[in-house]
């Protein structure tokens, strides 16, 4: 019985709380923004500011990386992928008969 009340009022709670959820953005689109000079800029401020933000927080992580060594010997790494044999999906079995590729070597 007090299991079956608790569970109630727990499924009572998260409808209002999905209730509140739903309907507190649409108070918010229930008047008209008023038209001045300042407000036709403010989209254009948080665009601006999210932008310096977020670009800020990519130049401090780069520099963070550069200097904890991640991008060192670049030119080496680079050609590890070279040395991964993996079966060629991408040549048809045609050409692997033509003279050319006779020795074997795709």
């Amino acid at each position: 019985m007090i299991a079956r009340t608790v569970r109630t009022r727990l499924l009572v709670a998260t409808l209002a709380l999905l209730l509140l959820a739903v309907a507190w953005p649409a108070a918010a689109l229930a008047h008209d923004q008023p038209e001045t000079k300042q407000s036709r800029w403010v989209m254009a401020d948080w665009m601006l500011d999210s932008f310096f933000i977020f670009s800020g927080v990519a130049v401090v992580a780069f520099l963070a990386a550069w200097k904890a060594g991640h991008f060192h010997d670049l030119d080496r790494l680079g050609s590890l992928p070279l040395y991964v044999e993996e079966e060629d999906y991408y040549t048809p079995e045609w050409a692997l008969d033509e003279e050319e590729w006779s020795d074997g070597n795709a």
